[in-house]
């Protein structure tokens, strides 16, 4: 039976990164065996989640994406979630946009791709009983 997603970021500066994740972010973690000359290696709990699958190419549009994973984060509020996550340090790459299934930002992450952050539209899956 699967218990749970793993996620992964593949960073160039994975401390960084995992400060992020536990000063800004403030996900809980435990910490793991210690690779050789790594200082911490830390794996976070990020809540709640669900699996979104979308085409590579729309048959009424010019739209194409290569094929590719991508991890997003949700909210409930866009505004103030940007406005909390400011005041522990986070930079934000994009000014908020609507779009038709939610309103996104992209937030900048230390050593890694930025993070898409949104305020969904849809119904949502990770409140669903398993």
């Amino acid at each position: 039976m699967i218990t749970a997603v793993h996620t992964l970021i593949y960073s160039d500066d994975a401390p960084a990164t995992r400060a992020f994740l536990r000063d800004v972010l403030q996900w809980p973690y435990v910490s793991d065996e210690v690779p050789e000359g790594d200082p911490e290696w830390l794996i976070f709990r990020t809540g709640p989640s669900e699996v979104g699958v979308h085409p590579t190419s729309a048959k009424d549009s010019s739209f194409r994406a290569e094929r590719h994973h991508s991890i997003t984060l949700m909210c409930d509020d866009l505004d103030g979630t940007m406005a909390d996550l400011a005041s522990r340090g986070a930079e934000f790459a994009t000014e908020p946009v609507d779009e038709s299934f939610g309103r996104i930002v992209f937030m900048k992450v230390p050593g890694a791709d930025d993070i898409l952050l949104y305020e969904p539209r849809h119904a949502v899956a990770y409140s669903l009983e398993g």
